[in-house]
């Protein structure tokens, strides 16, 4: 891999910073809504000892964001680039999640802008797990132009395994 997977990423209102172990508090504070995690796969995310877990294969990634409103500051959210395949010449998008203050006001397809627009210059495909009941999820990604490719049994770090389906965007 001759590219970062967590470079700084911005436009005129959102920076994707990558995730440090000081962010943990501030990153809780928007996940620790269980409305948050109510279409997700894992929906006990908001319990803190469950958050930990998920924080930590965030950090062990080495792909992860925290989504930072440049105005004010605030940590809205994370996503993560992972699952680098060289011979597919595809990596994942995914693991995302924004506070409810966020849904709905057009910031996830500037995150998937910003992402997409970087990567897009090492790879030629990006794939997206979703989860199958993440209707809310599946509906942006299509949104985006993303094509359901494949059904697949994923196992999230240190959690079950789940049902996901595969959504793809190509170059």
């Amino acid at each position: 891999m001759n590219f970062s997977v967590q470079p700084v990423l911005e436009n005129e209102e959102y920076q994707l910073i990558p995730l440090q172990q000081g962010d943990f508090e501030s990153l809780y504070a928007v996940a620790s809504d269980p409305e948050v995690w109510e279409q997700h796969p894992n929906k006990d995310r908001y319990q803190q000892e469950v958050f930990k877990n998920f924080f930590k294969g965030a950090m062990e990634s080495k792909g992860a964001f925290k989504i930072v409103e440049k105005s004010t500051g605030d940590v809205l959210g994370s996503t993560r680039f992972y699952d680098y395949d060289e011979s597919g010449n595809r990596i994942f998008i995914g693991y995302t999640f924004y506070g409810k203050k966020s849904w709905g006001k057009g910031i996830n397809p500037q995150i998937k802008k910003l992402m997409l627009d970087y990567i897009f210059q090492f790879v030629d495909k990006v794939h997206f797990h979703i989860g199958k009941e993440n209707f809310r999820s599946q509906t942006a990604l299509e949104r985006l132009g993303g094509q359901k490719v494949a059904e697949e049994e994923v196992a999230y770090f240190g959690e079950p395994t789940r049902t996901n389906f595969v959504y793809e965007i190509k170059k």
